[in-house]
């Protein structure tokens, strides 16, 4: 069953409590929260404090995706914050294995991101220790960006490396995600759907969940 991941970068932060709440009655089966730093995105968003909120009042798990140019400085803090996701990008890191390795020591599903313009290839090395990759199918740092076609590609190539090394893979994608796209990344072997704007632009969170599943 796909599991889908409102992104809350897309809420309403004047009611963020009341968008949580609502997204997890309409069928929600993660939170994804876009951390990022300024640095390696165009963009601030929200940090631990934040977090640790939002996992008070959060029934179901939280997926932290770190655009950040140092991922490993937030592992700790998130840790304890109950996160049980954590996507760190390939492309800010020299040594992947040693991050992968410290979110599993800490109980954490250990994620690699990677931008619609880094091959899957690139994970070769690191694909038999992952829990779940996570494809960019915009360009990272804004919300409500449409869906680039190449990543359809992306998913069957890295679908298919996992059978190979590790058939337990979860992929995920975010960005552009909606109901017209939804079954072409699932045929294509998404098993984690990330929208934003799609669901919380709506006035009807469980039509527009229900539709992507």
């Amino acid at each position: 069953m796909i599991k889908i991941s409102p992104s809350l970068l897309s809420a309403d932060f004047m009611n963020l409590e009341r968008d949580i709440k609502n997204v997890q009655k309409a069928g929600a089966d993660l939170l994804h929260l876009d951390v990022m730093d300024g640095h390696f995105v165009p963009n601030l968003t929200f940090g631990v404090p934040i977090i640790k909120q939002i996992e008070r009042i959060s029934e179901i798990p939280l997926d932290v995706h770190l655009m950040v140019t140092n991922p490993g400085d937030y592992f700790d803090a998130l840790a304890d914050c109950g996160v049980k996701y954590i996507s760190f990008h390939q492309e800010t890191v020299f040594h992947a294995h040693r991050l992968i390795y410290s979110l599993k020591e800490k109980g954490i599903k250990a994620g690699i991101a990677l931008n619609p313009a880094t091959p899957v290839d690139t994970l070769i090395p690191v694909l038999p220790d992952l829990d779940f990759v996570l494809l960019m199918s915009v360009n990272p740092g804004f919300g409500g960006q449409s869906f680039l076609p190449l990543v359809l590609s992306k998913i069957r190539n890295l679908r298919k490396l996992s059978e190979e090394t590790n058939p337990e893979l979860e992929i995920e994608i975010d960005g552009g995600v909606n109901a017209e796209n939804a079954v072409e990344l699932r045929n294509a072997g998404a098993d984690i759907l990330v929208a934003g704007s799609f669901i919380f632009g709506s006035n009807n969170f469980k039509e527009r969940i229900e539709s992507l599943k």
